[in-house]
C-alpha cells in the first residue's frame, strides 16, 4: 500500500483526448526525415517528394551507386540531403553504427520511414530456407533495427514525430504464393499496430503503408520460385499487373499525405482498401475469391512446369540427334 501511494501515476486522459489525436508532423518543411530503400522504387519517389516538400533528408539504401545518383538528383532540384550512407538494414551492427553517425552529424529525426524491402513468391514445397530468411531479415528485422536505433531518441526528445512502416497488400490479405513474403509483411503490420498505441502518449504518429500493385523495379526482379519468367503465360500475367499498378510517385504522395494527416492505414490504391474491407466484412466470399486466385496461380505453375519439361525434352532430343550424326 505504501508503494502504491508513493507512486505518482499519470492522470487519466479526458474523453476528448481519447478520440482527438493531434497531428505530430503537419508539414515536412524543415523536418529531418530518414528514408530507407531510397535508391529506387517507392523509396526514391518518396525521397524526391519529401525533398520537394522542404524536408531535410537522411537517406540509405543497399545500392551505393544508385543512392549517390538519387542524392545528386535531389541536390540538383535544390533539395537538402543532410546525410546518406549505403548499407544493409538487415545487419543490426551496421544500422546501429549508421544511427550513431546520424546522431552525431544530424541529430534526432522528426520522421522515420521504413521503405526498404525485397520480395520472393512461391509455394511451400518450392521455397527454400534462404527465401524465408531473407524476407524476414530484410522486411521485418530491417525495420525493427531502424526502429530500435532511431525511435527511442525521438521519444526521449519529447517533441513528437512520426514513424512510417511499409507493409503490403500481402500484409492484409492471403495472396497466393506469398507465405514467406506475408510472414514479414504481416509481422511489420503487427509491430505497427502495437506502436500506434505505445507511441501515442509521446505524440509520435505511426503510419502503416499497404501498397497494392506499384510499378517498380521490384516487379521485374521478384524471385518467383519455380516459375519460368520467360514463359509467355507468365509474361502475360506480369503485363496484366502493370496495367493495374500505380506509379511510385502516386505511392509516395499517399505516404506523405498519411504523415501530414496522421493516418494509420495508408493505401496507395482503391483496390487494396476495398479488398481489405471486403475480407473483414464478407468472410466466406473472401475465402472463395482467394481459392479462385490460388487455383489460377496453380494453373500458371503447371503451365510453367510443362514448358520446362518440353524444353528439357527438346534439348535431350537435339543432343541425341547430334550424337547420331
Amino acid at each position: 500500500m505504501g508503494l502504491m501511494t508513493s507512486l505518482k501515476l499519470p492522470s487519466l486522459q479526458t474523453v476528448r483526448e481519447l478520440f482527438v489525436v493531434p497531428t505530430p508532423v503537419p508539414s515536412l518543411h524543415d523536418r529531418k526525415v530518414l528514408i530507407t530503400g531510397a535508391a529506387s522504387g517507392i523509396g526514391r519517389a518518396t525521397a524526391l517528394a519529401a525533398a520537394d516538400a522542404g524536408a531535410q533528408l537522411v537517406l540509405t539504401d543497399i545500392q551505393a551507386d544508385a543512392l549517390d545518383a538519387v542524392v545528386a538528383e535531389i541536390l540538383d532540384r535544390r533539395g537538402t540531403v543532410l546525410y546518406h550512407r549505403a548499407g544493409d538494414v538487415s545487419d543490426y551492427e551496421w544500422v546501429a553504427a549508421f544511427a550513431r553517425g546520424v546522431d552525431a552529424e544530424v541529430g534526432v529525426m522528426d520522421v522515420v520511414m521504413n521503405v526498404a524491402g525485397v520480395s520472393a513468391w512461391g509455394t511451400v514445397e518450392r521455397l527454400e530456407h534462404r527465401h524465408w530468411k531473407k524476407m524476414v531479415d530484410v522486411n521485418l528485422m530491417g525495420p525493427i533495427h531502424i526502429i530500435e536505433s532511431f525511435v527511442p531518441a525521438m521519444v526521449r526528445r519529447g517533441t513528437g514525430g512520426h514513424l512510417v512502416n511499409v507493409s503490403s497488400a500481402a500484409g492484409l490479405l492471403a495472396l497466393p504464393w506469398h507465405a514467406a513474403y506475408s510472414a514479414s509483411k504481416f509481422g511489420i503490420r503487427g509491430v505497427s499496430e502495437v506502436l500506434r498505441f505505445d507511441l501515442r502518449r509521446h505524440n509520435i504518429g505511426v503510419s502503416l503503408v499497404c501498397p497494392g500493385g506499384v510499378a517498380t523495379p521490384l516487379v521485374e526482379t521478384v524471385d518467383i520460385v519455380g516459375l519460368d519468367r520467360g514463359n509467355t503465360a507468365i509474361q502475360r500475367e506480369i503485363a496484366g499487373f502493370h496495367k493495374i499498378a500505380v506509379t511510385p510517385e502516386k505511392a509516395a504522395s499517399a505516404i506523405l499525405r498519411g504523415v501530414t494527416r496522421n493516418k494509420f492505414m495508408v493505401y496507395t490504391s482503391f483496390d487494396i482498401r476495398f479488398g481489405y474491407w471486403w475480407a473483414r466484412k464478407f468472410a466466406l466470399p473472401y475465402e472463395v475469391v482467394m481459392r479462385i486466385a490460388n487455383n489460377r496461380f496453380d494453373y500458371l505453375a503447371r503451365l510453367s512446369d510443362l514448358a520446362s519439361a518440353a524444353g528439357a525434352a527438346d534439348r535431350t532430343g537435339t543432343a541425341a540427334s547430334r550424337r547420331a550424326e
